[in-house]
């Protein structure tokens, strides 16, 4: 794709056109090709015809925040030191079953 020229009173600008690349499968949109725009979040994204069509949900779009509880507080994990989200990956998470249970 070429640059676009504007014409400005005192000068020309030449700027590169906007490229647009597939959320979902990473396809670097060229010119004449079809697309679906998304706003999302305070951000554009867009879609492929053929990811649109697959699934016209906009999926992923976001990271998500986790929180978790850390010396007796819920805080985001991204504000942990790092040995403290060190220890957060290495928890084990159980899960209660009906086999477990005690018919006591």
């Amino acid at each position: 794709m070429g640059p676009v020229i504007v014409i400005n009173r005192k000068k020309i600008i030449h700027k590169p056109m906007q490229t647009h690349i597939c959320h979902d499968c990473g396809k670097k949109l060229g010119k004449g090709d079809k697309y679906m725009p998304y706003e999302a979040g305070g951000k554009s994204f867009v879609k492929c015809e053929a990811c649109h069509q697959a699934d016209p949900v906009l999926r992923n779009f976001q990271e998500a925040e986790v929180y978790s509880r850390i010396v007796g507080y819920i805080r985001p994990i991204k504000q942990w030191n790092k040995a403290k989200r060190q220890e957060f990956g290495d928890r084990t998470t159980f899960v209660p079953s009906m086999a477990a249970s005690c018919d006591c």
